[in-house]
């Protein structure tokens, strides 16, 4: 099954709901980090989330969203757009841990829970919107929950989950994420309260093949909601050469001077992909004259 999202509404319109697989996406990105399997699930929800949030955004807006809990895992960054591309990277890859006392992967542990939440969303005006909450947990899904009640003011329920295989590759991985809307009913409420409750860890039902249609007809019950659209997520990275390129030039021509005459070249690694790019002094000057 490929990676996607679909966007629904349920209860007349009194409540909005996102489900979502990245499977895929999430393996690309352990792939391409060489995480262990605790840094993986931390990984794999913090893209999970952040992507569900990138849906709500239009055309060309973006956001990035930064946990640092103080744990072994270092930072986790994760940026996202409304076109569903997102890429993500944690401080430290190779860390993992016994399963906790519930047999999940102890990601709390990994990420620590002594800092914050933050969200940072780039909606093509001159100032960005920023929130952030402190983590309540370090399991991520009560986090972005709080996030939303605390900072957007919009209570919500976020549920991530990721399966790792034994080879370290990612089995499944996904979420929900349900938003009560104005008008919300304490019966409203109820239901979906009923529903959450009995409802399996969400990676099980996307390893059992369950796709993100039927985990909302399951969230909010069959008759309660409405698809509104579907789309695609993938792990995407927007780096590139040229823009490399230009970052070096905005180094200023003293400092690439300094690659040419004293390091005989340059290379750099992208976070977010962990794409070399290589320059040899032929590009150096090249980059020179143009700073010139």
């Amino acid at each position: 099954m490929s990676d996607y999202l679909v966007k629904a509404v349920g209860f007349e319109g009194k409540v909005r709901a996102y489900a979502i697989n990245t499977t895929e996406m999430v393996n690309e990105a352990v792939r391409r980090h060489e995480t262990w399997p605790t840094a993986s699930a931390a990984l794999g929800r913090a893209m999970t989330a952040t992507t569900m949030i990138g849906a709500m955004l239009k055309g060309d807006e973006k956001l990035t969203v930064k946990i640092d809990g103080g744990g072994p895992i270092g930072p986790i960054i994760v940026d996202s757009n409304a076109k569903g591309e997102t890429r993500g990277y944690v401080g430290n890859p190779q860390v993992d841990f016994e399963l906790n006392k519930e047999g999940k992967f102890d990601v709390a542990r990994a990420v620590g829970k002594d800092g914050l939440l933050s969200v940072v969303k780039d909606l093509g005006m001159r100032d960005h919107f920023t929130g952030s909450v402190p983590l309540i947990s370090g399991e991520l899904g009560e986090d972005f929950t709080y996030y939303f009640a605390s900072s957007e003011q919009t209570p919500a329920s976020v549920g991530v989950g990721v399966l790792v295989k034994p080879d370290g590759s990612i089995l499944a991985s996904g979420g929900f994420m349900i938003q009560l809307m104005p008008g919300a009913d304490d019966e409203t409420i109820t239901e979906i309260e009923k529903r959450l409750s009995t409802l399996p860890p969400i990676s099980k039902l996307i390893e059992a093949g369950m796709p993100p249609e039927e985990l909302i007809l399951a969230l909010l019950g069959d008759g309660n909601a409405k698809v509104l659209n579907k789309m695609d997520v993938k792990f995407q990275c927007h780096c590139s050469k040229e823009r490399i390129s230009q970052a070096l030039i905005s180094l200023g021509k003293e400092e690439l001077k300094e690659m040419i005459e004293e390091d005989g070249g340059a290379e750099t690694e992208c976070h977010f992909c962990n794409e070399t790019y290589n320059f040899t002094v032929a590009d150096l000057q090249e980059l020179l004259e143009e700073a010139k």
